[in-house]
């Protein structure tokens, strides 16, 4: 299958902190591909090389076959990004905020694209509502949204349910299956575990400026000791065989 996202050799330093050091992984067209670490582990430098934000010291990336250091400008046409944080304008309503990136795009009809995706999301209803009276849950599905005016192929998002509620978690995760389900491939990073374990396809787990092990659940899950029981087998969690990956004893 075509990659949708190629990385070799990327390395990055913050003066005299050595953040990537050597990281490969490559993500598949259409699939969700899950980046698990730590805080500090390297997560959002990465993304910031695929999105264009930053240069690489070494090594190289390609994303839907463009390199990111010298075709910058072909990267961002296909690509879009949403941070940790929700970066909608809170003094406008949901409508306008969408109305405003598709008139940045130079869509036809802006109106209609704010519409169709207002619909989509469940947020027909506070259409008229400024961003700022939304809940947590409710302005990171219109962040979400932003990302998709002009349909993206790839889509980047760095820890999308940081600081949400278990409900509006779950309203993200039905987002990101759907965008993978509509052909978007999806490149999340993520510090929760069954958050990689409920979406990715595919799972890298970065530590300490490294790609430590990848590959699908049931790939990690051979890597876990086989679990010594009497009648039933129990199947290790992706928590347990993080844990273990990276070298640390689960806290009792």
């Amino acid at each position: 299958m075509q990659n949708s996202i190629q990385v070799t050799g990327l390395h990055k330093s913050y003066k005299q902190l050595q953040v990537l050091k050597g990281v490969d992984f490559e993500v598949e067209k259409g699939s969700i591909f899950a980046l698990l670490g730590s805080n500090g582990a390297g997560k959002t430098t990465v993304v910031k090389i695929l999105t264009t934000l930053l240069k690489q010291d070494s090594g190289t990336a390609t994303v839907n076959g463009f390199d990111v250091a010298s075709k910058p400008e072909n990267v961002r046409q296909v690509i879009s990004l949403t941070g940790q944080f929700a970066a909608v304008d809170e003094i406008l309503t949901g409508r306008e905020n969408l109305i405003m990136i598709a008139k940045l795009r130079y869509l036809k009809n802006p109106r209609q694209v704010a519409d169709d995706l207002l619909n989509r999301f469940g947020l027909t209803d506070a259409a008229d509502r400024r961003a700022s009276t939304y809940s947590g849950g409710m302005r990171r599905r219109l962040d979400i949204a932003l990302s998709l005016v002009g349909k993206p192929q790839i889509i980047f998002l760095d820890e999308p349910t940081t600081g949400l509620d278990p409900e509006a978690r779950l309203e993200v995760w039905k987002i990101v299956k759907e965008l993978a389900g509509g052909g978007t491939t999806v490149l999340l990073t993520t510090q929760y575990l069954e958050e990689a374990e409920q979406l990715a396809d595919r799972i890298a787990i970065l530590h300490e400026g490294r790609i430590i092990a990848s590959g699908t659940l049931s790939d990690l899950k051979k890597r876990f000791p086989s679990a010594k029981v009497e009648y039933v087998e129990k199947q290790p969690t992706l928590e347990e065989i993080f844990l273990a990956i990276i070298g640390k004893k689960e806290a009792k």
